[in-house]
């Protein structure tokens, strides 16, 4: 073994030792990150899975690793209600339009806002909490949805396909129901899950500039539409899409069948009164 002497050029085993380590880090570092890229810039809505099995292993791993995502004071204002059975999945699928992946996902989580746990943890240590209002709802939300979005990336690493379903919130009381959510809590983001079946292509996302802003918040002219806009309305399945719902323009498709006004005040309304029965108004 050699010991380092003072004025000397001579190291000793460990600094080898420690060098091949500090580079084994930062090469897994590297790779981490690369891997972690890739996995966002290629990432895609997987409707379709195989017949394997996602263990409940690799799931609570999962879960809990996602737990590590910034949160509001620390208290984690979110729950996740885990779905296999086929019975759960069927009383479930309703609320979802019936689309098929919720019943043919090995794996359906609902991800809940939640404020009922903070509150009986306060009661049980003679604090009276104060969350029955719309603001601790925002803040519970914005919890389950951070909770959401780092358990996507998580699963995008193990790789794990999803489709995140935002029919969550358009008839939430049907969920509430069949999952037998208590008071104060909401659910707000439901994400299928199994091991993928298919390959999509990527679908198309807006340039860099149509959603940046420097400084402050500069509005939009007719002729940043048209150049934030044009490669979307050109893509040949969005032209196919205009033709075959009989519309002049794109934007008329989500306006006038997708997302109608009558449907957004309708289901605007169902959430209110959800809201309202589970405390938060």
């Amino acid at each position: 073994m050699i010991f380092a002497c003072k004025g000397t050029n001579k190291f000793s085993i460990w600094d080898n030792i420690t060098q091949f380590s500090f580079q084994k880090v930062l090469r897994f570092r590297n790779n981490s990150y690369l891997r972690a890229m890739k996995n966002l810039s290629t990432r895609r809505t997987i409707r379709q899975y195989s017949q394997q099995e996602v263990s409940e292993e690799l799931l609570n791993r999962l879960l809990n690793e996602a737990a590590r995502t910034q949160t509001m004071g620390n208290l984690q204002l979110y729950s996740v209600v885990v779905t296999r059975s086929d019975e759960m999945k069927a009383r479930l699928a309703p609320a979802h339009f019936n689309q098929p992946m919720v019943t043919s996902a090995p794996v359906v989580l609902t991800i809940c806002a939640d404020f009922n746990r903070t509150s009986q943890w306060a009661r049980c240590r003679k604090a009276e909490p104060g969350y029955d209002n719309f603001l601790s709802y925002q803040n519970a939300a914005t919890d389950a949805l951070l909770y959401t979005q780092t358990l996507c990336c998580l699963m995008d690493e193990a790789g794990l396909g999803y489709c995140y379903l935002g029919t969550t919130v358009y008839m939430p009381q049907m969920i509430i129901d069949t999952l037998q959510l208590p008071r104060l809590t909401m659910p707000v983001a439901t994400l299928t899950v199994g091991w993928p079946a298919e390959e999509p292509p990527l679908s198309d996302r807006l340039p860099l500039d149509s959603f940046v802003h420097s400084e402050t918040y500069r509005d939009y002219t007719p002729g940043d539409i048209d150049t934030y806009y044009n490669d979307k309305e050109q893509l040949e399945e969005n032209r196919h899409f205009v033709a075959i719902n009989h519309k002049e323009t794109l934007a008329q498709v989500f306006t006038d069948i997708r997302y109608t006004r009558r449907d957004n005040e309708a289901m605007s309304q169902g959430l209110l009164d959800a809201l309202r029965r589970q405390g938060f108004l």
